[in-house]
């Protein structure tokens, strides 16, 4: 076998194929990565909008239960669901029929700085 013959059955693979082997593990690490963190943020997402919506259900059920027209204008609360710290707020409004009112309670993660949901209803004189 001559030296040349030799040579060539022994080459490997040049600088630019492995870069570019590389690159292409590289944007494929990385789309997956990004998938993986999309993901993670709508989990955490879908968990804030079910316990707000715990937050707000618990506010509107108190204010049917207490059997009185509730006043007209805004009211704070605090809700704590799953070690989550949420600030609700409720709106009392008129509507053109006097025997109801519509209240909308909001409800705001990260102290009362990001509006999660908004769940409305109709309450009537008693």
């Amino acid at each position: 076998m001559s030296p040349r013959t030799h040579a060539r059955s022994q080459r490997g693979f040049t600088l630019v194929e492995v870069l570019v082997a590389l690159a292409i593990t590289a944007l494929a690490l990385l789309a997956g990565s990004q998938a993986t963190s999309a993901l993670v943020r709508n989990a955490e997402r879908e968990t804030d909008v079910v316990l707000a919506h715990i937050c707000a259900e618990n506010e509107l059920v108190r204010v049917r239960l207490s059997q009185q027209m509730p006043s007209i204008g805004d009211a704070q609360a605090a809700c704590e669901q799953a070690g989550r710290r949420y600030a609700v707020t409720i709106s009392t409004t008129p509507t053109p029929n006097p025997q109801f009112r519509r209240v909308d309670a909001q409800v705001f993660a990260n102290e009362g700085r990001q509006p999660v949901l908004r769940v409305s209803t109709i309450v009537g004189r008693y």
